[in-house]
């Protein structure tokens, strides 16, 4: 894989609370950034992308915008921040807007859904990340980014593949995404960087939706702060079930994170509100399946949860 010398093009596929926030920033650092948008064009290409964050307020005029992949040019990045129900869409989209030697960085939530990816872009070129930050996308090109902000991202390890040039590549993208005020970090352990995020998605994800609370609420309340504490420390266990030690001081950050946060609503629960289909299968049934047979035994409260979650996006699938 040729690295280019020149400046990388970057692609947002998704640009709402999260491809919107860090795509605008890394724009408004002069990096060259093309978003594809569907219900939101001609608004952002009138109006541009309204960012409201803590980093500071700012708008992106006249980005780059097209409302189909066809029209996009090939770039060296292409950036997921697509719901990871939406993946169906990648064998179409990727080959059209990846450049030759290009990488893709998916940046969804859940446990190897880089697998998604890998189905149209070929071995080592594959990169996933995981985004610690409160966002939402509250209007037409209009994202309010509310508390934190960080990405960890790292190579898709394969067995056999020589993650040298994607790691190359992944430091030039984190020396661009520091540039532009985004606090970026290169993962030598994506996975788990994948299972630390999950100790909050999982918990805090699933939780929302069955108790219809937002984050403060959960922790604010005995019996929710009991269900999130187990919910951790399942996911702590079924990490380490998968041959991914992650330090037992995370199950305590984890909490103490979520209490300094600002008083948020998870994705998942918006998805629920809004009857959009959740990210079930990524957040919940993929880090289950990885685990296997023991999973009823290693994360029994995961896999209630799960089959409730699962339930709810049966029935809205039905009534889509």
């Amino acid at each position: 894989m040729t690295i280019p010398a020149e400046p990388l093009r970057y692609a947002i596929l998704g640009s709402g609370a999260v491809g919107g926030l860090y795509g605008a920033m890394l724009a408004r650092s002069g990096c060259d950034v093309h978003f594809l948008l569907h219900s939101d064009f001609e608004h952002v290409r009138e109006n541009g992308l309204r960012i409201d964050s803590v980093l500071g307020d700012f708008v992106l005029e006249s980005p780059q915008v097209y409302d189909s992949v066809e029209s996009m040019p090939k770039c060296d990045v292409v950036i997921i921040a697509l719901k990871s129900t939406r993946n169906a869409l990648l064998d179409e989209w990727l080959p059209r807007v990846v450049a030759d030697d290009g990488v893709v960085l998916t940046l969804q939530n859940g446990l190897d859904v880089e697998a998604d990816v890998r189905r149209t872009i070929p071995a080592g070129r594959v990169l996933g990340g995981c985004c610690f930050l409160c966002s939402n996308k509250v209007g037409p090109g209009h994202i309010h980014h509310l508390d934190y902000g960080r990405i960890a991202f790292g190579a898709y390890q394969e067995p056999g593949v020589d993650p040298l040039r994607a790691n190359q590549v992944g430091r030039r993208i984190e020396a661009d995404m520091q540039s532009a005020g985004i606090d970026a970090n290169w993962s030598d352990d994506l996975a788990k960087t994948r299972w630390r995020k999950l100790m909050w998605n999982i918990p805090f994800n699933g939780l929302s939706v069955v108790l219809d609370a937002s984050t403060d609420r959960i922790i604010g309340s005995q019996p929710g702060r009991d269900l999130a504490n187990q919910l951790i420390a399942e996911v702590h266990a079924g990490a380490a079930a998968c041959g991914v030690e992650i330090d037992e001081k995370a199950i305590r950050a984890t909490m103490e994170h979520t209490e300094t946060m600002v008083p948020y609503d998870s994705s998942m629960r918006l998805d629920f509100l809004a009857k959009r289909p959740m990210e079930v299968e990524a957040i919940f049934g993929n880090p289950l399946r990885a685990i296997g047979d023991r999973a009823s035994e290693i994360a029994p409260s995961i896999s209630m949860l799960y089959q409730q979650l699962a339930f709810f996006n049966d029935a809205i699938c039905q009534d889509a």
